[in-house]
């Protein structure tokens, strides 16, 4: 928003430099992007600049020359000056009947428009006088006539803007504020069609819509020079509806930049009568009957109650009660006193609609007495700090698990493009789409953790990043399941570091495998996984991943597996024969299947030594190695406490179909010595399960 001040000084006396004037504004919240000479035509003094003010979307009141105006009056303590509105009477205004005016107005959605004034007038469509046009221009407006500029005038002067139709080109000279219907079109001002929709709200006349309310109006009313009657337009527009159209047509303008923060409910019958006032100045504009305002339903201000030790409570200084009293009256608040000096009652001005509580007095207070004079202090601690949510102490737990493993977190969108998400759920209809995406890039919310962390590990490829190792943490959506927690992981490159003392190795995967275990292990599930066949995945390379309760299999956590190379070259992987491994848990399964924490024990190490022995067996070549392991394990006794795999052999000795599997089984006993007698009674045990369920031979 620029401000050219010496118009601002039409409002307010204050002769202060631009910059003692920018640097006071700065301090109560304004910032004042720079500061730029006036137009050289602008007959002025020294002290004359433009301030290019950044506005917060909170403060559309000041988004006018008016309501910088006030602000500048509660900094030094000055009255503001509004300009006249001319010889306009109450007497003339007619509120919601029918008048002599030329003109006929009709609100058919009071809801979404609560207020519309309007009202006929003669006038000499020509250039405008210098001033005008300089005050535009200074302000970043182009001049076009004195009609069209007589509205952006207004608009910049109050914060309102208005429209001007020509009256001739208004079928039955008459105005209905009524939503579209299905199928209209109309030629805006800037030359385009646009397609309506009859949730937007337009200003019609008898048969077509002659403007998009609130936004722009359109071609076949404009003002030209053959104008010889306008109809002027002020009005209220719900903000949510100005705001929707505006984003529906891909129109902004400045009248939609100010309705759609929240205009002024007051002000559309004293933006008209300004406007009139100004057409009779520099247009010649001779009133056609008096102004008609259609507010159907009125709508109260708003009174607060403001206490003068809530102020100190907050602010953490006592600020002087009368000076709360000049500053909220300078910035258009009426005040009331209820007790003298402790308490007032507050009639909130309706241009102010950010001011709906007492804390928003308070700010007003603590902006003008200055943010800079309020003391330095720590608060005081009154009740202990809120307790860790178990489900943030298992994230963090496992972010620190898979750091330790090498990997790194990403955080990705969870927007993802449907094609992406397809390979990634089980059926298409579970995707949920976005009804008003940014791009095709983000038209679903993700099924999947996977689809974004694999787009992240390619863009690390592209980099010249051959090893990564990237989890993440986060949501994933599905219609069946609604919103649930995952974890997802993603490996390619390098198992081992490069160094000159081995032979490096490429990702497989018992990496991505081993990750997974040590991330059950950290939330207390013993996992356990089982081979599936899965599109996106490697047959013979993925599975299903469960956790043991009781013995038992639990509900599925997750999967893990190789990406299939098709899918990994379609989403950019390179073609060079790498291979990508991925995993995905389900943290809401995970958790509902974890061992209570604190009803988890350690026991000591025992202080008996243990003894190892080595099985080798030849099996069918299509037998599992977990079920072996599952076998052994359930044959023997509690002094088994590992069985681990160390070798695989098949060739010379093994008859075809058949492979050798070699465990490393480890016995030890808490409580003696175990004797050569008991692992040999043991080792038999396991040998005979072995052959009786798997039809395994002893080497």
């Amino acid at each position: 928003m620029k401000i050219l001040i010496s118009w601002l000084r039409d409002f307010v006396s204050v002769d202060v430099s631009a910059q003692e004037l920018a640097n006071a504004l700065t301090m109560r919240a304004f910032e004042v992007s720079d500061i730029e000479p006036a137009p050289s035509r602008i007959i002025s003094s020294d002290a004359d600049a433009v301030l290019d003010l950044e506005i917060t979307t909170n403060r559309p009141d000041c988004l006018s020359v008016l309501g910088i105006a006030r602000e500048v009056s509660a900094i030094y303590g000055t009255r503001v000056h509004v300009p006249s509105h001319g010889p306009t009477s109450d007497s003339s205004e007619t509120r919601g009947a029918e008048t002599t005016s030329p003109l006929s107005v009709k609100i058919e959605d009071s809801q979404l428009c609560p207020r519309y004034v309007a009202s006929a007038i003669n006038v000499t469509v020509g250039p405008s006088p210098s001033w005008l046009a300089a005050r535009l221009e200074a302000s970043g407006v182009r001049p076009v006539n004195n009609v069209v500029d007589a509205t952006n005038y207004v608009m910049l002067e109050l914060g309102h803007p208005t429209h001007a139709f020509d009256l001739n080109h208004l079928e039955g000279k008459e105005l209905n504020i009524r939503r579209a219907h299905l199928g209209e079109t109309i030629l805006t001002l800037d030359g385009k069609e646009r397609d309506l929709s009859p949730d937007m709200l337009v200003i019609a006349d008898a048969t077509q819509p002659q403007a998009l309310a609130g936004i722009m109006g359109g071609a076949e009313s404009e003002v030209s020079g053959s104008t010889r009657t306008v109809v002027l337009e002020s009005a209220y527009f719900l903000p949510i509806s100005i705001r929707r159209t505006s984003k529906r047509t891909g129109l902004s303008t400045d009248a939609s930049y100010r309705f759609e923060r929240g205009a002024d409910i007051e002000a559309p019958l004293i933006a008209m009568k300004r406007l009139r006032s100004l057409l009779s100045e520099i247009a010649e504009g001779q009133p056609r009957g008096p102004i008609i305002d259609q507010y159907p339903h009125t709508i109260r201000p708003v009174t607060l109650e403001l206490r003068h030790e809530q102020i100190g409570r907050v602010l953490g200084v006592d600020v002087e009660p009368t000076s709360i009293a000049t500053t909220l009256s300078c910035l258009g608040f009426s005040v009331e006193a209820v007790q003298p000096d402790k308490r007032w009652k507050v009639g909130v001005p309706s241009c102010r609609i950010d001011v709906k509580r007492e804390i928003d007095l308070i700010e007003e207070i603590g902006r003008h007495y200055g943010y800079d004079r309020l003391p330095s202090t720590f608060p005081s601690v009154v009740r202990p700090p809120v307790q860790t949510q178990p489900w943030l102490k298992r994230q963090r737990l496992l972010r620190r698990i898979l750091t330790a493993s090498g990997c790194t977190e990403a955080i990705t969108y969870s927007f993802i493009e449907r094609a992406n998400a397809i390979p990634f759920t089980s059926e298409s209809n579970e995707i949920i789409g976005i009804s008003n995406p940014l791009s095709e890039k983000f038209a679903v919310l993700r099924p999947s953790l996977i689809p974004g962390l694999v787009d992240s590990v390619i863009r690390n490829r592209r980099r010249e990043h051959r090893d990564v190792r990237l989890f993440e943490i986060g949501k994933r959506f599905c219609l069946s399941d609604g919103e649930t927690s995952g974890l997802a992981i993603a490996l390619t490159g390098a198992g081992t570091p490069e160094h000159w003392s081995m032979a490096s190795r490429d990702m497989d995967l018992f990496d991505i495998k081993g990750i997974v275990e040590r991330v059950c292990e950290a939330i207390g599930v013993t996992p356990t996984f089982e081979l599936k066949e899965c599109p996106q995945l490697v047959n013979g390379r993925a599975a299903n991943i469960y956790g043991l309760v009781d013995n038992k299999k639990s509900n599925i956590l997750g999967h893990l597996g190789q990406l299939t190379p098709e899918l990994a070259i379609a989403r950019g992987f390179p073609d060079s024969g790498e291979e990508l491994y991925v995993a995905e848990l389900d943290l809401d399964v995970l958790t509902r299947t974890a061992v209570n924490r604190d009803a988890m024990h350690t026991t000591p190490i025992s202080r008996h030594p243990s003894i190892v022995r080595d099985l080798a067996i030849v099996i069918q070549t299509n037998l599992l190695a977990g079920e072996v392991r599952d076998t052994i394990q359930a044959a023997s006794s509690e002094t088994l406490i590992s069985v681990r795999e160390f070798d695989r052999y098949e060739g010379k000795g093994v008859p075809d179909g058949y492979v050798s599997l070699a465990f490393r089984l480890t016995f030890r006993a808490s409580d003696r010595t175990l004797t050569d007698i008991e692992i040999d009674q043991a080792m038999e045990a396991i040998v005979a399960r072995l052959e009786q369920e798997h039809d395994a031979k002893r080497r």
